[in-house]
């Protein structure tokens, strides 16, 4: 477990949530769309204040933008394309009331929306494939965690048990076909024991060891070629350390090794910054407010001064 302000591990991580608030790639592009709020293809760069509850646009193509949203201590912030224009919405979920609240990029209309309950954790994600997010929240009770997906293309919604009340929820589009799927990351015995991941898709059911157990989930289309990919970053042994990142490629079952960030000042905040259907390397540091994006193709850093100490970079909500 992370043990600074800024690296926080899993269970922690969790908590930090609740207190404050081009290649044709389908896994990338819903991704990117949560964090593309100028419609170029590229993510842009968000961090949230909690002392004035205010959201920090710096768009790719220059512009900034300010919006005060959410309550800290009391929201998780979880953006999405939920009204299908392929522009992010500035959206929270709040687990004392269960409900969603979201400005909706296409009509800058304001949505309430009630879906779960307190001790939830949500996982709003594309699951019906109709290229809107879902609202989605998973509920651990009784040894067991059963997800509650809410269809955009419906109004209907379902559940499902999938996992144990312990996992670490991981959901992706593993086979490509549009559709997020259920997945569980399961610790081992111990913190370096080997973790399992659990993936069922429209399909297929797949389970293999991949990292260890106190490893942070952090799934991305790695290699572009249209699937998510199994990713994990693991922390070093002190604060100082760096931190190491291991994909396994679905376009070839490979594994990839990166070393980029430092174990007690960083957060990951990976996403599609460039617009090559990529996932990126990339880390916000709490100790200087900066974005670091890493091209491990040409070794190039790209450095973005967005943040203050004690902002939280929104796209490390896809971390757990």
């Amino acid at each position: 477990m992370r043990s600074s302000l800024a690296t926080f591990g899993k269970t922690a991580l969790m908590a930090v949530f609740v207190t404050i608030l081009a290649l044709p790639s389908f896994a990338q592009i819903k991704l990117r769309d949560a964090f593309d709020f100028d419609g170029d293809d590229r993510a842009d760069f968000v961090i949230f204040r909690p002392s004035n509850n205010n959201w920090y646009f710096l768009r790719s193509n220059g512009s900034i933008r300010q919006q005060e949203f959410g309550v800290a201590n009391e929201d998780w912030m979880v953006p999405g394309d939920f009204d299908g224009d392929g522009l992010g919405d500035i959206a929270v979920w709040r687990e004392t009331t269960g409900l969603w609240y979201r400005i909706n990029s296409a009509t800058t209309t304001f949505t309430i929306h009630g879906w779960g309950q307190a001790g939830d954790e949500p996982i709003a994600r594309d699951y019906d494939g109709d290229g809107r997010t879902d609202m989605a929240v998973v509920r651990r009770s009784g040894g067991i965690m059963t997800w509650w997906l809410f269809y955009s293309s419906t109004n209907g919604y379902e559940s499902r048990q999938f996992g144990v009340s312990t996992d670490f929820t991981a959901p992706g589009d593993y086979n490509g076909d549009g559709k997020f799927d259920l997945a569980v990351q399961r610790p081992g015995a111990s913190p370096t024991a080997a973790a399992t991941f659990f993936i069922q898709t429209t399909t297929t059911f797949e389970f293999f060891n991949f990292g260890q157990s106190n490893d942070l989930v952090v799934p991305g289309d790695w290699d572009g070629d249209g699937r998510t990919d199994v990713a994990v970053v693991r922390e070093g042994s002190t604060p100082t350390s760096n931190l190491t990142w291991f994909v396994r490629q679905s376009s070839n079952g490979q594994m990839l090794q990166q070393i980029w960030g430092v174990t007690g000042t960083d957060l990951n905040a990976q996403n599609d910054y460039t617009g090559d259907g990529k996932t990126d390397y990339a880390i916000w540091r709490n100790s200087d407010g900066r974005f670091y994006v890493y091209n491990p193709v040409n070794g190039g850093i790209n450095v973005v001064n967005w943040g203050a100490p004690n902002d939280f970079p929104v796209a490390s909500y896809d971390t757990h």
